[in-house]
């Protein structure tokens, strides 16, 4: 990836608001851990447009703080969303959090195989699936929400398409601004094969 299209606000410029949003996701719980704010180049990139830097900061600490959905299948679609999207950012902030919170580290690492892999038991198949449907199509066939409807309850099968639509916003964000992965970001896997 070449140089950023738009630097990160320095953190001298921050607002006291802009400063304690910041602190917030990396404070108690976040998963993004111990994470100095001066290294969190998605956010403080976003800090630059105070009007929406808010807005989406909060739906993303909804999505990932208070998910109706367990933590391992949140971490599996966001992972092979930010596959489909080839987003390498996303890809070594989330393998680290999801191993961090107790994801085995071989289904992280099987998630570019995607939902055919026959190493995935029905249910974890099935949110791949979903996710790459989503990715391709912007919907969920019928036979993969007839699986997911007989193990997630409405609140997780609305929040579902929500979690891996925002993740895609993430992705066309770091993409298109060029925001590099943080230093020390597991890359992004190879295709398998």
């Amino acid at each position: 990836m070449s140089n950023p299209r738009i630097d990160p606000l320095p953190p001298d410029a921050w607002t006291d608001e802009q400063r304690a949003i910041l602190t917030a996701a990396v404070g108690a719980g976040s998963p993004l851990g111990s994470a100095q704010l001066g290294e969190l180049r998605l956010f403080t990139t976003l800090a630059r447009h105070d009007a929406t830097f808010k807005s989406l900061l909060l739906l993303g600490r909804r999505l990932v703080m208070r998910a109706a959905l367990p933590f391992a299948d949140r971490e599996l679609l966001i992972l092979r969303t930010a596959w489909n999207c080839r987003s390498a950012y996303e890809w070594g902030q989330h393998a680290r959090i999801a191993v961090d919170g107790g994801v085995d580290r071989a289904l992280v690492d099987r998630v570019p195989a995607g939902p055919d892999d026959p190493g995935w038991d029905r249910h974890r198949a099935l949110l791949l699936r979903a996710a790459d449907e989503l990715h391709v199509d912007a919907a969920i066939t019928d036979a993969t929400w007839g699986g997911l409807a007989a193990t997630l309850d409405e609140p997780q099968l609305i929040e579902l398409p929500q979690l891996v639509g925002y993740y895609h916003l993430v992705a066309y964000v770091l993409g298109a601004l060029r925001i590099a992965p943080e230093p020390g970001s597991e890359p992004l896997p190879a295709a398998p094969g």
